[in-house]
């Protein structure tokens, strides 16, 4: 049997250029197994003790970050999977189970010390093989972690898109309802046979409708008061009293209602008044639905310096406040909700960083979007930034309850989440960390109740 389990060994193309006998003393010191489908070979978070060498069927593990189950990475024929020598993990982050039935070389951890020493070019391999799979967790890592942050962000600009395109819908509704009415009233105005003068005085009296610099002057009361005023006024010429429900929201006045009916005919006044009335209600609705669009074009426009769309470039010299900025953009919807008060103070000649500009704003969107949960309603979250030696330090501090002195120690950890089942997969700042260490920054905490303090630092200039 352990010469057929030797040769099987020797057979596998992933082992090539294990010498024999290393071979030899791993079937002499190992177990030969059998798993079944569905059998969970190491548990979430509990220890592996055993590494296995698989010489069939197929391994997988799935982990939920909060984003569903998803396949990180799968073990088959050849392949050697489990606890590995040198390795600092502590358990897996989901269960690793067999997928397809598996048979396997089966090594205890506790023989580690002897397979190091007897086996050098399998335990080099092995380490291969961890280096790779950290970078596998890793990059799922990060993956899972921006897919829920641009879930977060999704959220928050649902919320601010849906008001601009809903009013946008609404007025070009009210636009297009609106064109008859003005092209009637355009009709009745061009067979009123005014003079030039005449419809010079009604051409002024537009233009003041449209002045909007005292609208919100008035209290609805007063706004009230005025409509009844004007009503009268219609009333007393027997006009149309319907019309000074617009006319009182140009806030129009009575003396100068009283110049335009001192020089227009009373037959033509009232067609005068509507056709006013229409050119300021379609000046007003394109008004609003250019104001509409636009808050969508700043929106669509700060996602995407957010996340660098248009930007492929790698590593690169990035501006720490418009990072920053792009940030509160994107989280505007949750800061409302909270009526953060949220302070920068960053001085204009702040050096630029080294950095990605797309991972820093992945930085700055975890730890702000930590802060905003932090705090109350009306609480406050100060944003700093300093140049210091050949780094830029930025300080981001709330006024939330703080980290209780038994958790600030872990807040690092992958996995370590205080926030409730559901709401925090524990990867935010352990990936910030990550993602820092790329480009020689760092990041701490210090919190205590009433205060909390995340401190970010950055290279001013590339470190070889």
């Amino acid at each position: 049997m352990s010469e057929h389990l030797v040769d099987r060994l020797v057979s596998l193309p992933k082992l090539a250029g294990i010498p024999r006998e290393e071979l030899v003393w791993l079937v002499d010191h190992g177990r030969f197994d059998v798993y079944e489908v569905g059998t969970v070979i190491g548990p979430k978070g509990k220890p592996i003790k055993k590494l296995w060498i698989l010489l069939s069927g197929k391994v997988v593990i799935h982990v939920d970050r909060g984003a569903g189950p998803k396949l990180v990475t799968e073990w088959q024929t050849g392949d050697v999977t489990g606890m590995l020598p040198y390795s600092r993990m502590t358990g897996p982050p989901g269960d690793t189970y067999i997928e397809e039935k598996v048979e396997a070389l089966d090594i205890e951890v506790k023989i580690f010390p002897e397979m190091i020493h007897h086996c050098p070019s399998f335990t080099a391999h092995t380490v291969h093989i961890m280096l790779d799979r950290a970078r596998n967790f890793n990059t799922s890592d990060l993956q899972d972690e921006k897919m829920i942050s641009l879930g977060k962000l999704s959220a928050g600009l649902a919320h601010e898109l849906n008001n601009p395109a809903s009013a946008t819908v609404r007025d070009a509704k009210m636009l297009l309802k609106g064109l008859g009415s003005l092209d009637a009233a355009s009709r009745a105005f061009g067979a009123a046979n005014l003079t030039d003068d005449q419809i010079k005085k009604i051409e002024d009296m537009r233009v003041v409708c449209l002045d909007q610099s005292d609208r919100s002057l008035l209290s609805s009361i007063q706004k009230a008061d005025h409509q009844d005023k004007i009503s009268d006024w219609l009333i007393a010429r027997r006009l149309d009293p319907d019309l000074a429900v617009t006319l009182a929201d140009t806030f129009i006045t009575i003396k100068q209602l009283d110049e335009l009916a001192s020089v227009i005919p009373a037959e033509a006044l009232e067609i005068s008044l509507k056709w006013i009335i229409n050119r300021y209600t379609m000046h007003i609705l394109a008004v609003e639905i250019e104001q509409a669009t636009t808050q969508v074009h700043k929106v669509v426009n700060a996602v995407k310096k957010f996340t660098y769309m248009d930007n492929l470039a790698g590593k690169e010299f990035t501006d720490v406040e418009s990072g920053i900025q792009d940030t509160l953009s994107v989280l505007i919807a949750k800061s409302k909700s909270k009526n953060a008060n949220i302070t920068l103070d960053i001085p204009e000649n702040i050096p630029r960083v080294y950095g990605n500009g797309s991972d820093l704003n992945q930085v700055w969107f975890g730890v702000i979007d930590n802060a905003l949960d932090a705090i109350p309603r009306n609480g406050n979250i100060c944003i700093e930034a300093r140049s210091v030696f050949k780094k830029v330090v930025v300080r981001i501090i709330d006024d939330g309850p703080g980290i209780p002195p038994d958790t600030v120690s872990r807040i690092f950890d992958p996995f370590f989440t205080t926030k409730s089942p559901g709401q925090g997969t524990g990867l935010g700042l352990d990936i910030a960390r990550r993602l820092l260490q790329r480009y020689h920054g760092d990041i701490s905490v210090q919190s205590s109740p009433g205060r909390t303090e995340f401190c970010v630092g950055l290279a001013v200039e590339k470190t070889n």
